[in-house]
């Protein structure tokens, strides 16, 4: 008997006339053709059902996996072709920073250049018409490539002449910043005084070593 008979045998079959506590689960053999095939295709869909649960559904976690690890490695890839077809230019911007921060180190002084850099700032406040009062070296701040040397200094003069001093402290070859300034009338008219806080910087080469 073929397939075809068995499922139209099935389906003239009177489910309301049949007793399945007739059905002896010790002898399958002896059951009704059509009750046989709806256990076979019941058993079937059951099998493929927990194979999926129990064993495709893991596979299909580590392709997913694969998947988005794939793709990652694609980026990774895209990324560092593009790095290399610009090789070139970024060892030349390479070469241009080194030579940027080169020409940056020069113009900090060394150990041996910080009194005459306080000669010169003096030398800019008697320029200007300037007295001083007081030019003091601050403790050392200490930071990864450069080390900050504060300077207070207080000065007197008219409104011009601190602004000329200003600008010819700003005007130096080296690095010279000027921060918290404080001006205060003194005694003597148009006389004003002061209190400004210069920050030199030098390399550090311990650090930079």
């Amino acid at each position: 008997m073929s397939i075809a008979d068995s499922f139209k045998k099935l389906n003239e079959i009177n489910l309301s006339e049949f007793d399945v506590s007739e059905l002896d689960l010790e002898n399958v053999g002896s059951w009704p053709l059509p009750v046989r095939v709806t256990a076979c295709v019941l058993v079937f869909i059951l099998v493929v059902f927990l194979g999926y649960q129990f064993h495709l559904r893991g596979f299909q976690t580590h392709l997913d996996r694969e998947i988005a690890k794939e793709e990652e490695l694609k980026e990774q890839f895209r990324v560092k072709a593009f790095q290399a077809a610009n090789l070139g230019a970024y060892r030349e911007q390479m070469r241009q920073m080194e030579e940027s921060f080169g020409a940056l180190v020069k113009q900090l002084p060394s150990d041996t250049e910080v009194p005459g850099l306080l000669e010169d700032i003096t030398f800019t406040g008697r320029g200007a018409g300037l007295q001083f009062e007081a030019i003091k070296l601050q403790p050392e701040k200490i930071s990864e490539f450069y080390i900050e040397l504060p300077i207070s200094i207080t000065v007197k003069g008219n409104y011009h002449d601190l602004g000329s001093f200003v600008s010819g402290v700003a005007s130096l070859p080296r690095i010279v910043t000027l921060h918290d300034f404080a001006i205060d009338p003194s005694s003597g008219g148009s006389v004003l005084k002061m209190d400004i806080l210069a920050r030199t910087y030098r390399y550090n080469d311990r650090e930079a070593e």
